[in-house]
């Protein structure tokens, strides 16, 4: 034992040196280490390769408290975006099952949704991009090294082994790309022994059952959406308010329709413990925050999606000095994503006020990939970055929701015109259309420059994507009148909207 103790030891004085002697003479490993294996470390780390850059990427994923793990390929790939979609797509053909009936298919008295079935193809189709992702690195030249990443100085980079094994890279830069995970509530008894996260959900086997998501978020109501679609009992308990930090009205009309819907909503509550019966089912207790009476309930699962916290604890960062938000946790960063250290960058949901979006990320570190290479200047633009929420309804929107927009203009600085119309869809499957809106907030004077767009409505994601093109070119409330409609569509009540907020006319949408 002693002398492997002193083996070690020697390792440990020669890696010194030889990273002492690589800082003074410049020569190093790589051009380029990125710590985490999201989409954004993926996308800087083979823009860099094609760049001509020698790069190694790390990638560790510390299984959740539930004991969940999965590959390569970040949040988005594994529990995030990807498998969310899918299952708010088998709640959609769920709902389009019972329009049918309505369009004349004769369909059976009973439908029963498989969740293992579901979840099975789900979990495939990620596997397959897991493995998709480690041939695209293989095949750009970048290094894929499956190990816990954590900075020595600003151009060390430790990483760690499953087994316990370290292995030590030079770079001229380093890119931390580690991103966030869910939060529990440890305050709360039983929260993180009887409850899960979105790290789990997509990978259960066995349906969730009963379900309790606690959280407002878009991620709690995108999970209570589906659970809801699928046919499972399903309750948001809300704090507050929901989706915070997007248009009040539109959020509105997403958790009316998801009430309307069959979801059911608590609300003004927050809970207080999760007791596992011996019948197996959970008893969750919370309280009024109005009244301060205390209720209970017993759920099969508990969904928290209460936030979620930087992956920065693990990194090193204190002792190498990069400034931290001190009440987030996050990176703090510059327009060109560096941080307070010298070649040492971060970008991606680490970074202190970053949407925390998957195509934000995939620009933004492709960009910084650019200007590392010294092939580009170009910064990333963070303004006017179109998002949807895949809730039951659909809720897309890009720029400014209503209420940021009067804080910069004043009230009467701006022009809010706004439509609710009825998608062609649902007018045979006779479903209630009272939550289908469209809001354009314009500058009021000059050519009324676009300063928002927000719909709820099919295909919210689709009818956005193509607006948010013209806010990023100055698109003005004339531009948007010269637009002729694609009929019949959702997407041309957008460019026909033309009743203000002000006038007080009825803004319903009557005809085709």
């Amino acid at each position: 034992m002693a002398a492997l103790c002193t083996v070690r030891r020697r390792w440990r004085k020669l890696k010194c040196l030889q990273i002492f002697t690589r800082n003074l003479t410049g020569s190093y490993d790589y051009d380029l280490v990125v710590i985490g294996g999201g989409s954004g470390g993926l996308a800087c780390s083979k823009e860099a390769a094609q760049l001509g850059q020698k790069v190694a990427v790390l990638d560790h994923v510390e299984p959740s408290a539930k004991g969940t793990k999965w590959g390569l390929g970040g949040t988005c790939v594994n529990v995030g975006c990807i498998p969310k979609k899918l299952m708010h797509q088998a709640a959609l053909l769920g709902t389009a099952v019972k329009d049918a009936k309505k369009y004349g298919w004769q369909m059976p008295e009973t439908l029963r949704h498989d969740w293992a079935t579901m979840a099975e193809a789900v979990q495939n189709h990620v596997r397959s991009l897991n493995w998709g992702h480690r041939v695209q690195l293989q095949d750009k030249k970048v290094k894929y090294l499956n190990l816990k990443g954590s900075l020595l100085d600003e151009h060390t980079v430790r990483g760690l082994s499953k087994a316990g094994k370290e292995t030590v890279l030079t770079a001229k830069n380093i890119v931390i790309a580690t991103g966030g995970r869910p939060k529990y509530p440890t305050q709360i008894p039983g929260a993180a022994e009887h409850g899960i996260t979105s790290d789990d959900i997509f990978w259960l086997n066995k349906s969730p059952g009963k379900t309790l998501v606690v959280g407002a978020s878009y991620v709690a109501l995108e999970c209570a959406g589906f659970l809801t679609g699928i046919g499972l009992d399903t309750t948001v308990m809300v704090r507050s308010v929901a989706l915070r930090g997007f248009d009040r009205q539109m959020a509105g009309l997403v958790t009316d329709y998801m009430e309307a819907y069959g979801t059911r909503f608590v609300w003004r509550s927050v809970p207080k413990r999760v007791d596992r019966l011996p019948s197996g089912t959970l008893q969750v207790t919370w309280s009024d925050t109005g009244t301060g009476r205390e209720h209970k309930d017993t759920y099969d699962s508990v969904l928290w999606a209460v936030g979620r916290a930087p992956e920065t604890k693990a990194l090193g960062l204190d002792k190498l000095g990069v400034q931290l938000n001190q009440e987030t946790g996050k990176i703090v960063v510059g327009p060109d994503e560096s941080t307070s250290v010298p070649n040492v960058y971060a970008f991606g949901d680490i970074g202190e006020g970053r949407p925390e979006l998957t195509p934000t990320a995939i620009r933004a570190g492709k960009l910084l990939a650019h200007r590392l290479a010294g092939q580009s200047t170009d910064l990333m633009n963070y303004d006017n970055v179109a998002t949807t929420v895949f809730t039951p309804l659909e809720y897309g929107c890009v720029g400014l929701s209503e209420e940021e927009a009067e804080r910069r203009r004043g009230k009467d600085g701006i022009e809010v015109f706004h439509a609710f119309y009825k998608p062609l869809e649902f007018t045979v499957a006779e479903r209630d259309a009272s939550q289908c809106c469209i809001k354009v907030i314009c500058e009021r004077g000059g050519d009324q420059k676009i300063l928002g767009l927000h719909f709820t409505g099919p295909n919210a994601g689709e009818v956005i994507q193509g607006f948010s093109m013209s806010l990023q070119c100055g698109a003005t409330y004339r531009h948007l009148l010269q637009t002729v409609g694609i009929h019949p569509t959702c997407a041309e009540e957008v460019v026909k909207t033309h009743i203000t907020k002000r006038s007080g006319l009825d803004p319903t949408v009557t005809g085709c």
